[in-house]
């Protein structure tokens, strides 16, 4: 698989893939890079991979679709969250990306994509977008794995979030220092119509116009 020469290298770690922020700060990456920063890694491209927070999900044939693509061209509804990781190792931002994730989704309710969004629930599009701390590591196939519906676009991030000091050290929880982390999430729903294919934004509406 060709990663783009900016790109900082996927990291193998007990057969996850990990991503390293790059080290420029707005340079905007996503997981398990091809050439047009638009695919999952070739060994997760399938539609039937479908990463499963729990046995009972897959028992329930639960778990978000990976499909390759940039952005929905049309929203239908955006969440934003936050999550923070107080203890453990400060380079591997994975706990703090769940939580943020979960804290955007479970909150919400949106039974309006059964009649708005085409194929439901099951084929609504997600794109996440994460915001972790500089120099930070994320699973993101522990990230996919809290979705139950719909297709998961490749996980974006960029350097965002923030470390604090937390003022405790627990070395019983791994720590070594007293360092925080927080990690903030977007994550866009929507879908894409036939006739917007070739159209490399999504469509905006502007209040100046009615809507």
């Amino acid at each position: 698989m060709f990663l783009p020469h900016r790109l900082n290298a996927l990291l193998q770690n007990g057969g996850r893939l990990l991503l390293r922020q790059p080290t420029r700060r707005g340079f905007v990456a996503s997981k398990n890079l091809s050439q047009g920063g638009n695919q999952w890694a070739s060994d997760a491209s399938t539609s039937s991979d479908r990463p499963a927070w729990s046995e009972e999900w897959k028992k329930n044939n639960l778990g978000a679709k990976l499909q390759n693509g940039t952005f929905p061209s049309t929203l239908f509804f955006v969440e934003l969250g936050f999550g923070v990781d107080q203890h453990g190792d400060r380079s591997n931002a994975t706990k703090a990306a769940i939580r943020a994730v979960r804290n955007s989704i479970e909150f919400n309710s949106i039974p309006g994509v059964i009649e708005h969004i085409p194929g439901g629930r099951k084929e609504m599009l997600i794109h996440v977008k994460l915001g972790i701390p500089k120099g930070a590591i994320v699973d993101v196939m522990e990230v996919a794995k809290v979705f139950p519906y719909g297709r998961l676009l490749p996980i974006e991030t960029t350097v965002g979030g923030l470390e604090f000091a937390t003022g405790r050290v627990v070395e019983e929880l791994g720590d070594k220092d007293d360092i925080g982390v927080c990690v903030v999430a977007c994550i866009s729903i929507g879908y894409d119509k036939p006739e917007d294919k070739d159209k490399t934004s999504h469509k905006t509406f502007n209040t100046k116009d009615g809507h």
